[in-house]
């Protein structure tokens, strides 16, 4: 079981691993420049797209539930019919976004703290990378149905590919041709492009044989697509209510300023980079508990579980204690500004803790989404975020300052983690 875990977990790991690096580098990119507001520009905008795609991200993780449980019960009908449902929902959300995207703009502008300077970098970051949207929300149905496959080769083949091109195309236009946050952006458009065109390949090459000629009544099956969006329903509120706590705590962020946003998001990259890592299981999770619910297989269900949450135990210790040893040292590597070295210091110890506190948030995810619990799930982040994380940041920040807002954060972590652990048993063990 371990060896299945890793096989699954390892290209995970290495493809997730590489979006945090973009994130760092893009963070590199503006934090060399010669103002603290690039970082906090490339903050908001990505925010921006952060919340955007969590109301579609359902596309990626119902689309692995689907197809892994369909493998396990070796139904090859139903394998392809994951996909081919994924993407027909997946275009019109693409034409939905792109019609929209000047009221997009406009809405986020108003929603979004931080100086005028800020905001205006954030809007142009935007317009130029809502035009990758076609491409990241295809690759959503494409990765998620190589998940479902038991193959997370092919995208951590595509996690390279597209974050190589992103860091090379964002280096040239921002170091060469002097495009800061537009340069930025419009390496993301390309990188992506290129990701979905090796993902088609990947595709044809390796699963041509499954391809059916499209049946619309078995496409749009009543019952099926029943369930099809009643759990992807479940998974977008779940989606979108993380992603709303992560860009409120951006905004509030902002609110104690340009440096505080900065430092603040500098953290956040530690808590990335380790949630990226962490994924790299909570993914291997996703294929293996959705086989195991499909071929109905309790026992190596409960098996794999427990051995998901030793995994991620086990991994959350030394990234504690390398950010215990060298919290400067990262911190250097991302911006050299004299004020945010200094500012950032009292909040070292927060980038220590994320990873023993937040493990078991991590990998229960995968594991209900396996599953296709997307009603408990959807129940355990409204918990932590509606009755958790929002009273502890009410009565927290304006006592502690930005302290008072990484311990509310912290609470909203551990919450999810709680409720899940105690709600497993009822919602999967028992629906096996």
């Amino acid at each position: 079981m371990n060896r299945s875990i890793l096989k699954l977990a390892i290209p995970n790991i290495i493809s997730n691993i590489t979006i945090p690096l973009l994130g760092l580098v893009d963070m590199i990119l503006m934090g060399h420049l010669d103002s603290a507001i690039y970082i906090g520009a490339i903050a908001l905008g990505g925010t921006i797209f952060s919340v955007l795609y969590s109301f579609f991200s359902f596309l990626r993780a119902g689309t692995t539930g689907f197809t892994a449980q369909s493998y396990g019960n070796n139904d090859k009908t139903e394998i392809i019919y994951s996909l081919y449902r994924a993407i027909a929902i997946g275009i019109p959300i693409i034409i939905l976004i792109l019609s929209l995207q000047i009221p997009i703009a406009k809405v986020s502008s108003l929603l979004l703290d931080g100086s005028n300077d800020v905001k205006n970098l954030a809007i142009t970051y935007f317009y130029v990378r809502i035009w990758a949207a076609p491409a990241n929300i295809l690759l959503y149905c494409l990765n998620g149905w190589f998940v479902g496959m038991q193959n997370t080769k092919i995208p951590m083949f595509i996690a390279i590919l597209i974050n190589v091109m992103n860091i090379i195309f964002s280096f040239i236009l921002v170091i060469i041709f002097e495009q800061n946050v537009k340069g930025v952006a419009l390496g993301t458009v390309i990188a992506q492009y290129s990701g979905l065109a090796l993902a088609i390949i990947m595709l044809i090459k390796n699963y041509k044989s499954y391809f059916v000629k499209i049946n619309t009544k078995i496409l749009f099956d009543i019952e099926k697509m029943k369930r099809f969006f009643k759990v992807n329903r479940d998974l977008m509120i779940r989606s979108f209510l993380l992603i709303i706590s992560i860009a409120f705590f951006t905004n509030q962020s902002a609110k104690l300023g340009n440096n505080i946003l900065a430092i603040n998001m500098i953290l956040l990259q530690s808590f990335y980079i380790f949630s990226y890592f962490t994924d790299g299981f909570a993914y291997a999770g996703e294929a293996l508990v959705g086989k195991f619910v499909g071929s109905k297989d309790k026992e190596n269900l409960q098996k794999v579980i427990r051995l998901l949450l030793i995994w991620g135990f086990s991994i959350s210790i030394p990234f504690s204690i390398l950010y215990a040893l060298s919290p400067s040292t990262f911190v250097k590597i991302i911006s050299n500004n004299s004020e945010i070295l200094t500012g950032i210091q009292p909040y070292y110890i927060y980038m220590i803790i994320i990873p023993l506190i937040t493990f078991a948030a991590f990998i229960w995810d995968g594991i209900y989404i396996g599953a296709t619990a997307s009603k408990a799930i959807r129940n355990t982040m409204i918990i932590s975020t509606i009755f958790v994380f929002i009273p502890s940041w009410y009565f927290l920040m304006p006592r502690f300052g930005n302290h008072g807002l990484w311990i509310a954060f912290l609470f909203f972590m551990i919450a999810r983690g709680v409720s899940m652990s105690l709600m497993y048993k009822k919602n999967i063990i028992n629906n096996c």
